[in-house]
């Protein structure tokens, strides 16, 4: 035998045959591992872990003024700065008029008890998807100046205004229950309706980004204005500045 053919024995007889090369011990093929399938699952939950987050992050936003303000209503700052105000310190409302306190701002109250904008701002999906639209074709309207309950109140579409602060979330007490709890105040109490006599809405006296008003006033001279409230006459005398809302 020659010398070449004793090499390729010899590497024929410790090269194992390309059949068995992926063989198993009992003679099948060896698994693979499946390595692709763990990584698209880890991926995969990865993913829910980011959206999870942040539509998390993005609803907490979504309760903010900056989020009103850089979604929908803009310019807001005047508003978001009433949000931002603190108890015992000044600051100014809605419109730049100095405020010696700012928790006499229901805003700002409001927010101390743990409130949101869309506590009492709280339009339906689609009326959030119309405002959205109109934004994006700059046919937005300033919804921020001077609004009643009854304004606001059709984005609850609840049968009375004043419903809309007086409900089991809120305060929870009917006109009746808040008449009696004002009785001390007589013959001007402003939550009784009396015959001959406008009926108030509550935002007629209780305002929420500047001071609230005393709206007895606008006929009695002689109506008490409690501490950190306007009369009729302080309120007209604001300045409402020149803003579009």
């Amino acid at each position: 035998m020659s010398e070449d053919n004793t090499l390729n024995t010899a590497a024929e007889s410790v090269a194992p045959a390309p059949e068995a090369a992926g063989a198993s011990a009992e003679g099948g093929a060896a698994p693979k591992k499946p390595r692709s399938k763990k990584r698209a699952a880890i991926v995969a939950a990865v993913c829910v872990a980011v959206v999870a987050v942040a539509g998390v992050g993005f609803w907490q936003w979504h309760e903010t003024p900056s989020f009103c303000n850089a979604i929908c209503h803009a310019p807001q700052d005047p508003i978001n700065a009433t949000y931002d105000g603190v108890p015992g310190q000044a600051g100014v409302d809605k419109w730049g008029n100095a405020v010696a306190d700012m928790g006499d701002l229901l805003v700002v109250s409001h927010k101390q008890a743990g409130l949101t904008c869309m506590s009492c701002h709280e339009p339906t999906l689609g009326q959030q998807l119309t405002e959205g639209m109109h934004w994006v074709q700059g046919a937005y309207e300033y919804p921020l100046n001077e609004r009643s309950l009854e304004d606001l109140n059709h984005y609850l579409q609840k049968d009375d205004p004043a419903s809309f602060c007086l409900n089991e979330s809120c305060h929870n007490m009917t006109r009746e229950n808040l008449a009696d709890a004002t009785a001390e105040l007589g013959e001007r109490n402003p939550h009784v309706t009396r015959p001959r006599h406008e009926e108030l809405q509550c935002s007629d006296c209780h305002k929420s980004h500047r001071q609230s008003v005393n709206a007895c006033s606008r006929c009695h001279d002689d109506a008490p204005v409690p501490e950190g409230w306007l009369s009729a006459e302080e309120a007209a005398g604001l300045d409402a500045g020149n803003f579009p809302w």
